[in-house]
């Protein structure tokens, strides 16, 4: 019997798409943007010790060989000819960050990772004052803790009236970003001590240690990252694109340990090993880059919001580096060829999104699945009222204060678990929009529209909703692969490869789904002025009296349902005592 004729489906473009929970591979068609098929492997995530979190080099390297020859053998099965594959880009978790033996092509140490974790304690930064904030740009809460001592103590060596390192990199100094998990490294490891030393250390972001592994590794490995990688790390010049020797030596970085910047979309190498040997890797961008790029807002002022256990929001402000005076980051959006513009962005994060349905799911118990958040919202179609707010630890942008914490207000006799379900949902767009707020009063270009991406947007209530309070229309693809799109689209439109445009009148029309405001703007700008009192009433709940901040009296160490069952004994007692019925 013959083989099989295999499909002819013109050049295809496979993206690795690297995140802290999953490492994916996903082929497109580089004429039409169609999926045709991917893989997925779960990654683990250590904790040696409490506030650490890890991950291990060599399984998220073995995962994405795991991920590529799976879904070639997907192909194989749909009969396309996976010779077809004419590039492979990558898009990745950023800041999270690796140190590794160039001699042996080992780990030093594990990855030094970025979990979100809505549980744990806010990734800190130093505020101008000197207190400690929120780190700017944190989705929900992603921290390794370790780096903390680390933070404090560079922040008295910035003099009060020059934060270069922000004005030269767009981000706080914060535990959040790659310089000071390296600074941990090279202060507490000794093997990565002992490889910086004697010069066999390279450091990288985790695109920057795919790249040299699977372009060869300990032989010929191509040590690279690039612009919006790099702009991540509190090491690199925003402004000049290099790393930046100043900031190297405020930090204590060797500069000979550091990646070569590329741009986002070139040739750095061919793959050496694997079902796609000597195919070229010829994009790479920072995650929510990717998406920024997978949304094609290649526009000033075009914006996406990726839904997720947090928010990320991305707004393209073009050649221009925007300074927010509002709390937001100003990052590297892209750099589409070693010849091409630069172009900025302004992010901001919603703390709190997806993990305020899991909080109902998991601490709750209203909901048994995160989708079942939809139906009890649309039974009732309002929050009656109530309104959520899930500072569960502090406010982030736009107020960045550690002090708030949750509160549900508003509750009546009435209100029941369906109008929280509505108001948890609401509580995701009211942040949403002061981040978009901010992002206008930076930019001074009022949003047109808001397009949207990530796992939340297939709830429908969530989109209408999003729609009504920012007063803007929602549009959403249909095809909700944006982040490993955006890779794809910058591997197959690099020089010498050539099979994706980029031009305007040659990009493939994408289905949307647009969700028009359905109130009005009276109705609108009413809820969100109550959304913002009931934001106000969360402030100032941590104080340097509470429990939270080591109050050794006896009172404050009873456990809460402790002390209003007593409260109710003591209440009931007296009442009997005294006769009253």
């Amino acid at each position: 019997m013959a083989a099989a004729k295999k499909a002819v489906l013109g050049p295809l473009v496979g993206a690795v798409d690297q995140g802290t929970s999953s490492t994916r591979f996903l082929v497109f068609n580089s004429k039409t943007a169609e999926l045709l098929s991917h893989h997925q492997v779960e990654i683990k995530q250590e904790f040696p010790r409490e506030g650490w979190v890890e991950q291990d080099p060599k399984e998220i390297l073995q995962s994405v060989y795991e991920c590529i020859e799976k879904t070639c053998e997907k192909l194989g099965q749909l009969n396309i000819d996976i010779s077809n594959i004419k590039a492979i880009g990558v898009s990745n978790q950023r800041e999270t960050t690796v140190v590794w033996d160039k001699l042996t092509g080992e780990p030093l140490y594990n990855a030094v990772a970025a979990p979100v974790s809505p549980g744990s304690s806010v990734p800190v930064a130093v505020a101008p004052s000197g207190s400690p904030v929120p780190a700017a740009g944190s989705s929900s809460v992603w921290l390794d803790l370790r780096t903390q001592s680390t933070v404090e103590n560079l922040s008295k060596r910035i003099p009060g009236n020059n934060n270069f390192v922000k004005s030269k990199t767009g981000l706080p100094l914060s535990t959040y970003f790659s310089a000071v998990k390296l600074r941990w490294l090279l202060d507490n490891v000794r093997k990565v001590q002992k490889a910086v030393e004697e010069n066999r250390a390279l450091f990288g972001t985790i695109d920057s240690w795919l790249i040299w592994s699977l372009t060869g590794g300990i032989n010929g490995g191509v040590h690279c990252t690039d612009v919006t990688n790099a702009s991540r790390t509190m090491l690199f010049n925003i402004h000049s694109l290099e790393w930046d020797k100043e900031l190297c030596e405020f930090f204590g970085i060797p500069m000979e340990i550091l990646p070569s910047v590329r741009s986002s979309s070139e040739i750095y190498g061919l793959m050496k090993a694997g079902a796609l040997e000597g195919v070229p890797i010829s994009g790479c961008l920072g995650d929510q880059s990717a998406a920024l790029v997978g949304q094609m807002c290649f526009q000033d002022g075009q914006a996406k919001n990726t839904y997720g256990t947090g928010c990320f929001l991305l707004c393209n402000t073009g050649h221009k580096c925007v300074f927010s005076e509002h709390g937001l980051l100003t990052t590297v959006a892209y750099k589409l060829g070693r010849d091409k513009p630069v172009y900025y962005a302004l992010e901001g994060s919603v703390a709190i999104a997806g993990a305020v349905i899991r909080w109902l799911r998991d601490n709750l118990g209203i909901i048994k699945s995160s989708e079942e958040i939809e139906k009890l919202a649309k039974e009732v179609g309002t929050s009656y009222g109530c309104y959520f707010v899930p500072a569960f630890s502090g406010l982030y942008a736009p107020y960045w204060e550690p002090s708030a914490r949750g509160i549900i207000c508003g509750l009546t006799q009435f209100t029941n678990k369906c109008h929280i379900a509505f108001a948890a949902l609401e509580a995701v767009c009211f942040q949403t929009r002061e981040i978009l707020d901010a992002m206008n009063r930076d930019c001074g270009i009022p949003l047109s529209h808001l397009q949207v991406d990530g796992g939340m947007t297939s709830n429908k209530i969530l989109m209408q909703l999003q729609a009504d309070i920012l007063y803007i229309p929602v549009v959403k693809p249909s095809m909700p692969e944006t982040t490993a799109l955006g890779a794809a689209m910058a591997a197959g439109a690099a020089e010498g490869v050539g099979v994706w445009s980029l031009e305007p009148e040659d990009l493939s029309a994408v289905t949307m789904e647009r969700f028009e405001p359905q109130i009005n703007a009276e109705e609108s700008e009413i809820r969100y002025s109550t959304w913002k009192k009931a934001v106000m009433k969360s402030i100032g709940w941590v104080t340097t009296q509470s429990p939270e901040s080591g109050d050794p009296s006896i009172f404050c160490s009873l456990p809460l349902g402790f002390f209003i069952v007593s409260s109710m004994v003591m209440l009931i007692g007296a009442r009997y005592i005294s006769g009253i019925p």
